[in-house]
């Protein structure tokens, strides 16, 4: 009898143990941003129980949120559990920093180098943390509005870091939008970033340029247009960025930069992100196999 009370009890601490867990309030402590950063972060089933390494997603969120997002409001546990329990994708460790409204990129004037954070500091933190393959292909950039423009700027300017980007709903705006741009809109979108400017200084600078997602791509060297997987997904209704991520498409296309997109039925919403997040987990999962 007490045999098979240890035999359930081993049973069902091995299903516990192959559930997978999620932690939302995690911290690095930055020397470049001088302050202790959060990040949210997602381990697959069977990790604290095997001695494998894993790919890794960095998933990004969308301006006005923070680490929290996906996990609250995208129910991304749920979505990425199910792709692996049916065999679509791999296990994959999925990582979530909070980025404030920084648009993931560093500061005009040098203050607050978010992307230097990113990169010198969060990823190396993470590979040295936990159990993560470190081959460029195992390391996947993707994310929903702000995040979306960032996982773009992200694989463009550091395509020897990501094998693959999925932006859903990315903040790519033209030249033309950014120039029409409300002023304080425009602050409250860019302020962190392209710091105080007047309402009759020009926002289209030779730093923006260098982190605007169009001109990159237009200017993009062709040793570098296949180095990175590209999705893009955008939904039909999506009034703000419908715009920016069709002419991107079409600028992709006559660049010859490999890349699929998708235009569904929806939105600026969750329900759009959360429906797309599995095709863009599986698009990903490609660069893994």
């Amino acid at each position: 009898m007490r045999f098979l009370w240890l035999i359930c009890l081993l049973v069902s601490w091995s299903g516990y143990a192959q559930e997978s867990r999620v932690f939302d309030d995690l911290t690095i402590k930055s020397s470049l941003l001088k302050k202790d950063k959060k990040f949210a972060l997602y381990l697959p089933p069977g990790y604290e129980t095997s001695q494998r390494a894993y790919p890794v997603l960095y998933l990004l969120h969308g301006g006005g949120d923070d680490q929290t997002a996906w996990l609250q409001s995208g129910n991304m546990q749920a979505i990425v559990d199910k792709e692996i329990k049916e065999g679509r994708i791999s296990p994959v460790i999925v990582v979530m920093p909070d980025a404030e409204m920084t648009f993931y990129m560093n500061n005009v004037a040098g203050k607050y180098q978010y992307e230097d954070y990113f990169m010198k500091e969060l990823i190396p933190f993470i590979e040295k943390t936990y159990r993560c393959r470190t081959e460029k292909r195992f390391r996947a950039v993707a994310g929903l509005s702000m995040g979306g423009f960032g996982s773009l700027l992200y694989a463009i300017h550091h395509p020897d870091l990501f094998g693959s980007c999925a932006a859903l709903s990315s903040g790519v705006r033209t030249d033309q939008q950014i120039k029409e741009m409300p002023h304080q809109e425009y602050l409250r979108r860019y302020r962190s970033t392209m710091g105080e400017l007047k309402a009759d200084e020009n926002r289209i600078t030779d730093f923006w340029n260098q982190n605007s997602i169009l001109y990159l791509v237009q200017k993009m060297p062709e040793a570098q247009k296949k180095a990175v997987r590209f999705y893009l997904d955008c939904g039909d209704d999506d009034l703000l960025l419908y715009r920016g991520n069709s002419e991107l498409h079409s600028l992709m296309r006559d660049v010859n930069i490999p890349h699929e997109y998708r235009v569904r039925n929806g939105g600026h919403t969750w329900e759009y992100w959360r429906t797309g997040l599995p095709d863009a987990l599986q698009f990903i999962n490609q660069s893994f196999q």
